[in-house]
């Protein structure tokens, strides 16, 4: 094994003696890459052995964008890559005699079926308890998970694990990271000047509360049978913007979000199999982008139910207004949503004080939750118009 120097992230997990442990991190803290270096060193150091060791976030396609592309790559860069060691079917790869698979936690069956030695969790902090809960109880020997601290302030990582005694904690941040280019290092340190929340989240791995965003919510797990179904909200993208489906649910002044879609390079042939397959009601309402009037028409001549969403000059601030009169609560698994709701906030000016516009960025569930809100609630808190 290479002996060149490696991240903070790489030395903490080596040195762990803990069955469980955490590593929090800022932006490039290399925690995602040392982790997959650490577990293939542990797989070439008990050769042959048949450990199965999970690789696991909550959806996969980010998973495929993330560790299962880093474990490729330190596969190629070490010369261990074999064709025939790799199910690409399965997701799985047998390394020195030890299985590596890769699976979403929105895999049921495997989260609540299979066992395993070893388990490694990346971006914990998009997981629910119970979802934790039940790949822990089914995992012999070790525990890793890795999660940047931009999340909920109750979060059960901090409410429920790193407190645990046998569970070792680490935090890590880009200048732990020795293989960062001067660009990477300077873009990251611009945050200092532009952006003192991101700099503190993201620059130096810890957690704050960010004054200037525009959201608080809730999340749930499972939508009350006491919500009522308004409609769909969506805003188109395509390779660098994603489209999104929002649901919109209400019970009096609770407004319940569920994201349906999150995905880019979705062409409307895409989008129209997309709902066909996940089974959404021809009848049902889909609000959407009034920027892109073709698409809408190309929707409806398939006979999906498009309405173009309002437009004006105040859209976007009524749209807030509208959404802050009400409790907002999201379902567990919107994970994309919540990052959008955790990120989205006022512009702020260099003494400090908050623009009453918000940045436009992080807003692609949260445009397509406005069009629907706007088109299916009264601006006037619980009355509703269908």
């Amino acid at each position: 094994m290479s002996e060149i120097k490696q991240p903070k992230a790489y030395h903490d997990l080596k040195g762990c003696q803990n069955r469980i442990s955490t590593l929090q991190g800022g932006t490039r803290s290399g925690k995602t890459y040392s982790t997959l270096q650490v577990l293939m060193e542990f797989a070439y150091t008990n050769k042959d052995q048949g450990l199965v060791i999970s690789v696991v976030r909550k959806t996969f396609p980010s998973l495929r964008q993330t560790s299962y592309r880093d474990f490729i790559e330190i596969l190629h860069n070490n010369g261990w890559y074999r064709t025939k060691e790799h199910n690409k079917s399965e997701n799985t790869y047998n390394l020195f005699g030890n299985l590596f698979e890769f699976f979403a936690v929105d895999q049921a069956q495997k989260v609540r079926g299979s066992k395993r030695d070893i388990l490694f969790i990346n971006e914990a902090n998009e997981l629910d308890w119970d979802e934790f809960f039940q790949l822990n109880i089914r995992t012999k020997l070790k525990v890793v998970i890795d999660f940047n601290p931009s999340m909920e302030e109750l979060h059960w990582i901090y409410q429920k694990l790193i407190i645990r005694e046998d569970c070792g904690y680490y935090v890590s941040t880009y200048k732990d990271n020795p293989f960062l280019t001067k660009r990477e290092i300077k873009e990251i340190e611009s945050l200092k000047e532009t952006d003192l929340h991101y700099w503190t989240v993201f620059g130096m791995g810890q957690r704050a509360k960010n004054p200037a965003l525009v959201f608080q919510y809730k999340t749930i797990g499972v939508l009350p049978k006491s919500a009522v179904f308004r409609g769909y909200g969506m805003d188109f993208g395509f390779s660098n913007d994603p489209t999104t489906l929002v649901g919109l649910y209400q019970d009096g002044l609770d407004l319940y979000i569920d994201e349906v879609l999150y995905q880019t390079e979705m062409t409307n042939d895409d989008i129209d199999y997309f709902l066909y397959t996940n089974k959404i009601n021809k009848f049902d309402k889909i609000v959407a982008d009034p920027q892109d009037p073709k698409s809408i028409e190309d929707l409806q001549r398939r006979g999906w139910r498009m309405i173009k969403a309002k437009k004006g000059k105040d859209s976007i601030a009524h749209g807030i207004d509208l959404l802050k009169r009400h409790n907002i609560i999201i379902t567990a698994r919107s994970i994309n949503i919540k990052k959008e709701f955790d990120l989205y906030k006022w512009k702020q000016y260099s003494d400090g004080s908050l623009s009453n516009r918000p940045v436009d960025m992080h807003n692609h569930s949260i445009d397509a939750l406005r069009y629907i809100a706007e088109h299916s609630i009264r601006n006037q808190g619980k009355y509703i118009i269908s």
